[in-house]
Parts: structure tokens; sequence; C-alpha cells
């Protein structure tokens, strides 16, 4: 019928097989529409989950060294008194006090945003701290000519407080550490590395401690 139909309309033949091409595009477009459409839905979504990610873990590197500073602050705060204290029965020894002032005070104006801890300012960072270290070391050094400076129960009650201190310090640059490399390796790895190149996620340096520098100063009895 439909070839009778042609032959005696060719007419409506050609009208017939244009629509049907025409529908066969049209189905062929909506399914490319809806799977583009599904493509840019699931890199939105992995976009989306990415970026979120990656603000949780920065936002765990920067807890992290929070908690770093706030250790060596807490130690800051020791040392008056304990300068104090020491002064009390060794006066004289002014150049050690006056070196553990000097590296105190050098290493609190050092104040880190962590959103801009770059390599260079942690160098810094741990170079003002190890002066502190080192001059702390001293100090508790001159206790040993004195025993009754040994024996006050106000010095032993610092020196405890800092041996302390300085563990807590230890363990907060441990797991500031832990956070930071836990993030270098999530922004590296692919494709996330793409995400955080687009949104500006850049590596956090690692707190490198120098030889010694983990353990507390110390005053043997």
């Amino acid at each position: 019928m439909a070839e009778v139909l042609a032959a005696a309309c060719p007419v409506v033949a050609v009208q017939v097989q244009d629509s049907n091409y025409y529908n066969q595009n049209s189905n062929k477009m909506k399914k490319s529409v809806i799977i583009i459409i599904a493509i840019l839905a699931v890199i939105i979504l992995f976009g989306v989950t990415t970026y979120n990610s990656l603000v949780g873990r920065e936002e765990g590197v920067n807890t992290a060294w929070s908690q770093v500073e706030n250790q060596y602050q807490r130690r800051a705060d020791l040392i008056p008194n304990l300068v104090n204290t020491v002064k009390g029965y060794a006066a004289h020894e002014s150049s050690t006090l006056e070196a553990v002032i000097q590296a105190r005070s050098q290493a609190t104006q050092i104040r880190i945003d962590p959103e801009n801890l770059t390599p260079e300012a942690l160098q810094e960072y741990q170079r003002a701290q190890a002066n502190v270290s080192s001059a702390l070391g001293r100090l508790l050094a001159v206790a040993e000519s004195y025993p009754d400076l040994k024996a006050n129960q106000n010095f032993l009650e610092l020196q405890a407080q800092l041996e302390s201190t300085e563990n807590r310090i230890a363990v907060e640059r441990k797991r500031f550490n832990e956070a930071a490399q836990s993030y270098n390796s999530y922004i590296r790895s692919f494709p996330r590395n793409i995400f955080a190149g687009l949104f500006g996620f850049e590596r956090r340096p690692y707190f490198e401690a120098e030889a010694g520098a983990e353990r507390a100063p110390t005053v043997e009895f």
C-alpha cells in the first residue's frame, strides 16, 4: 500500500522520508544532550566534593599549625617566671639571662598566617624557636652551679612545666607533619591535582626539627 502510495504520490513519500530522518536525528541529538548533561553533572559533583575535601584537609593543617603555635606560646609564657626565679639566685649570670629574654622576644615577634605557610617562613620560625631552646638549655645548665636554686620549689615546678611543654611541642609538630603529609598527598593525586590547581590549593611545608630539638632541655638533679 505504501509502495502504491509512494508511486502514486512521490511528493508524499519524500515528506515521509524527511520526517523519519528528522525524527531519527532529533532522537540522536536528545541522547547526545542527555549524555553531555550527565557528564557535566558528574564533573560538577566530583568538583564540589573534591573542593569540600580540599577545604577540610586544609583546615586540618591550619588547626594543627595553630596547636604548634599554642605550645610554643605556652613555653614563651613560662620563660619570664623562670628567668626571674634564676635571677634571684644568680643575678650575675646576666649574659645568660639576657640571651633567653632576647631569644624569646625575637621568637614571639614571628607570627605566621597558616594560609601563607611557606618553606621560607617556616624555616625562619624554626630558627627563632631553636634559638629559644638553645638559650633555655644554657639557662638551665646554670642551675647546676646553684644548689639552692636547684632545690627551689618554684624552679622545680617551672622546670617540670617547661619539660611538659617541650614534649607537647614535639607531639604537636608530629601531628602537624602528619596533617601536612595527608593534605599534600591528597592535592597531588590525579585528578584532584587539577582541581587543587584551579582553586589555588598549594603544598604545605613540613616541620623539620633540628638534631636534638625534639628533646626538652633538662637538668639532672
